[in-house]
C-alpha cells in the first residue's frame, strides 16, 4: 500500500507579492497548466522565473530580501510576437535566463534584464528550451551539455561549451567598465556583441510537426556507414589523398532524438552533425577542382563593388544536418502532448491526449510501462532514499551516494488534485500526496557541470501553490 500523507512536503518559501497581479495571481487557478493565459515557470536552486506572453518576473525565493527583476523583451508588435518559452541557463560562475519567442528568436538576458544575445533559430514558434547534460563515456567524467530548442518539425543544438564562452566574453566586458556605465552600442546591435552562437538543426518532421521533443545523448553510427569508409579506403587508391578526411569523418557523432506530436505519438530520430547527405557527397566537395570557386570568388567580388548601399546582409537561415529516421508509433486517435527526460536520458515519460503516461526505454526504443486514467498530468524523474535507516546505520555521519538514491517518477495528476510517486522501472507506488488544484509541479533546471559535483545532490521536485504563493519540496526519504 502506498503511503497518503501532507508530511511528505516541506515548505520553503512563500513567493506572494503585488508583481504577481500582472500575471493573473490573485484569481482561482490562475497558475493551473490549463488556464486560458498560458503561464510560463523556471525553477532555479536558488530563483523562480514566470512569464506571459510579454513580460518575464524574476523573484529570488531563497532570500526574501533580493531584489525582483522585471524584464520586457523587445518584442515585435507588427508580427504579434510573444514569449513562448523560458529556461535558466546556470553556469558554475554565472547565471542567465534564456528566452524563446513565437517567431524563433533566442534571447539571453542577464539577472539585472539586460540584453546580451539574440539570435534567430529558425522560423517559427519556439516550444521548449530543454538543458540537458549526459556523460559522452560511461568510463570517464566527460559531459555532453546542450541546450535543446524545440520548434514544430524542428530541433537545434546548442553546445553548453559555446554557451559558456560568450557569456565568459560578456561577463569579462562588463565588469572591465564601471558598474553604473552603460556600453554605447545601436540597438540593432544588442544582444550581436559577443558573436553569433554556432548550433545544428536537424528536420524532424517526417512523421508530423512536433509539440515537444528531446535530444536523449550521443550514439554510435549507423553500421553502412562505417563499412561505406572501410570500401572508399580500401578498394579506391585514388582516394589516397583524402584517407585523413575519411578518418576523420569515423569521429562524427550522432545524437539520438526523440519527438512526440499528433500525428505519431512517439518518433525516434540519429541525428549527424554532417550536413552533406552522404559520405561520397563530402568527399567530392573536396575535390572539386578549384577553378569554380577560383571564378565565384571573382564574381562575389565585382558584385560587391558594385553595391552602394551600406546595410548589413541579412542573416542567412541555418542548413539542415542530416536526420534519420528510427521507428514512430501511430495510434490514432492518440496525440502526445508531454515529454519529460530522466538524467542519464535513458529512459522518457510522455504524456498522451488519451490520459495514458508511456514509459519508453530509449535505448532499446521499446515502452516498457503504461500508466491509465492521468488527463493533464505532468511528470517529473525524481531521486529518493527509499530505505535511509538501512542506508545510514553504520554512521550517523554518512553522506547518502549517488548509488544510494533510487530512480522515481513524481506523477501530478491535477484533475484528482494528487501527486504520486512510482520506483522505476517496474517498482511500486511509494507515496501518495494531496494537493491543491492551482499547484505546479516544477524541478529546477540542470547546471552545467553539475555531473562532477561532490558531494552528489540528488534530483528533487518542487511543489508551487499558485493560490496561496508557497513553494515546498517534495521529501527525498519515505521513513
Amino acid at each position: 500500500m502506498s503511503k497518503r500523507s501532507h508530511l511528505h512536503l516541506t515548505d520553503l518559501s512563500c513567493i506572494a507579492c503585488e508583481d504577481l497581479t500582472e500575471f493573473g495571481a490573485g484569481k482561482e487557478g490562475w497558475l493551473a497548466p490549463d488556464a486560458s493565459t498560458t503561464i510560463l515557470c523556471a525553477l532555479d536552486a536558488h530563483s523562480l522565473a514566470i512569464a506571459n506572453r510579454s513580460l518575464i518576473l524574476i523573484l529570488g525565493w531563497s532570500d526574501p530580501d533580493e531584489p525582483r527583476v522585471k524584464i520586457r523583451p523587445e518584442l515585435s508588435p507588427i508580427e504579434a510576437e510573444h514569449i513562448t518559452a523560458i529556461e535558466w541557463l546556470v553556469f558554475e560562475e554565472m547565471k542567465v535566463i534564456a528566452v524563446g519567442t513565437s517567431r524563433g528568436f533566442l534571447l539571453v538576458y542577464s539577472l539585472r534584464g539586460d540584453l546580451i544575445h539574440r539570435q534567430m533559430v529558425h522560423t517559427g514558434r519556439i516550444l521548449k528550451l530543454r538543458v540537458h547534460g549526459a556523460k559522452k563515456d560511461l568510463m570517464q567524467d566527460i559531459l555532453s551539455e546542450e541546450v535543446c530548442v524545440v520548434i514544430p518539425g524542428v530541433i537545434a543544438r546548442f553546445d553548453g561549451t559555446d554557451i559558456q564562452s560568450l557569456l565568459q566574453r560578456w561577463f569579462q566586458e562588463t565588469h572591465s567598465r564601471f558598474w553604473d556605465q552603460k556600453p554605447k552600442k545601436d540597438s540593432e546591435d544588442m544582444g550581436n556583441s559577443y558573436g553569433r552562437l554556432p548550433y545544428q538543426l536537424w528536420n524532424v518532421n517526417k512523421y508530423g510537426s512536433c509539440v515537444d521533443a528531446a535530444i536523449t545523448g550521443i550514439m554510435p553510427p549507423p553500421l553502412m556507414e562505417l563499412q561505406e569508409k572501410l570500401v572508399l579506403l580500401v578498394q579506391f587508391s585514388l582516394l589516397a589523398p583524402y584517407a585523413s578526411f575519411i578518418v576523420g569523418q569515423s569521429s562524427q557523432r550522432y545524437y539520438c532524438a526523440v519527438t512526440i506530436g499528433d500525428d505519431a505519438v512517439i518518433s525516434a530520430f540519429r541525428l549527424s552533425e554532417d550536413r552533406n547527405r552522404s559520405l561520397v557527397g563530402a568527399i567530392l566537395s573536396k575535390v572539386v577542382p578549384a577553378t569554380f570557386s577560383t571564378i565565384a570568388s571573382f564574381s562575389k567580388m565585382i558584385w560587391r563593388s558594385e553595391q552602394t548601399s551600406n546595410r548589413k546582409s541579412e542573416e542567412k537561415p541555418q542548413s539542415f544536418a542530416r536526420a534519420s529516421p528510427l521507428t514512430c508509433l501511430k495510434d490514432h486517435p492518440r496525440k502526445g502532448e508531454k515529454l519529460t527526460l530522466s538524467p542519464s536520458g535513458t529512459l522518457a515519460a510522455i504524456t498522451d491526449s488519451l490520459g495514458r503516461i508511456l514509459l519508453l526505454d530509449i535505448q532499446a526504443l521499446v515502452v516498457v510501462r503504461l500508466w491509465k486514467g492521468y488527463r493533464d498530468a505532468n511528470c517529473f524523474f525524481m531521486e529518493m532514499l527509499v530505505n535511509r535507516d538501512a542506508i545510514g546505520s553504520s554512521s550517523s555521519y554518512y553522506e547518502p551516494r549517488k548509488s544510494d538514491y533510487c530512480l522515481c517518477l513524481a506523477i501530478h495528476a491535477p484533475r484528482k488534485g494528487i501527486i504520486e510517486v512510482w520506483q522505476m522501472r517496474t517498482g511500486p507506488r511509494l507515496l501518495t500526496v494531496q494537493c491543491a488544484k492551482g499547484c505546479r509541479l516544477l524541478q529546477p533546471t540542470y547546471r552545467f557541470g553539475s555531473s562532477l559535483d561532490s558531494p552528489y545532490v540528488p534530483l528533487e521536485v518542487f511543489l508551487l501553490n499558485g493560490d496561496s504563493g508557497q513553494l515546498s519540496v517534495l521529501n527525498r526519504f519515505l521513513n
